[in-house]
């Protein structure tokens, strides 16, 4: 419920928040189409001028950070070909099921990257990635009450040889902040899972 002031107004619609905004677009071009996700490039009006911006059409993603019962983060480490390494990262896939809602694609990739379910599910907070870049949307949840599913998926591709470790919470915060795990979405919901659990321990 939002806090509301002497004077009757919404303390909650003053809130720092990112602030929508709907530009006139003049025209917009499908400049690449990928397997993946598209190039677009804009032209629109803002502030007076006519820009140009070219962007990843991206159609956005749902991760996991899967907690067990002794406060250990479920990772995973793949091959990523942009950035030439095996990153570390938490379970994450692409929203590129038709009608499929993030939750619902976030229940889905925990079970095919790492054969687990989870009893609990929250939503924990959702980021733009690059928002220079792309506009790509990452809704990340908090699973809890893991367990194992029976069945294995098969797994190709960079997938084909994907590390699965459940590391403590304390020690993928250190090498966060350490700078020795630099995936942005894993760093992103491994400070917010931890902040999460910190407050709810209170």
């Amino acid at each position: 419920m939002s806090e509301v002031r002497n004077d009757g107004t919404d303390a909650a619609a003053d809130a720092l928040h990112d602030e929508p905004v709907e530009p006139d677009i003049v025209d917009s071009e499908l400049v690449y189409e990928g397997r993946v996700w598209d190039v677009r490039s804009d032209t629109f009006r803002y502030n007076g001028d006519e820009l140009v911006r070219q962007y990843v059409d991206h159609p956005g993603a749902a991760a996991i950070v899967a907690v067990d019962d002794d406060g250990r983060v479920l990772l995973i480490q793949q091959y990523r070909h942009p950035i030439r390494h095996r990153d570390w990262e938490i379970p994450a896939g692409l929203l590129d099921m038709e009608g499929e809602s993030p939750m619902a694609a976030a229940v889905r990739e925990l079970e095919e990257e790492a054969d687990l379910a989870a009893s609990s599910w929250e939503p924990l907070i959702s980021i733009f990635t690059t928002p220079g870049g792309n506009d790509e949307v990452v809704h990340l949840f908090l699973a809890r009450g893991i367990s194992a599913r029976d069945a294995a998926h098969a797994r190709e591709a960079e997938e084909a040889d994907i590390r699965v470790e459940w590391v403590p919470m304390a020690e993928v915060v250190d090498a966060v902040l350490a700078g020795r795990m630099r995936n942005g979405i894993l760093a992103t919901g491994v400070l917010a899972a931890a902040e999460r659990l910190r407050r709810d321990a209170r």
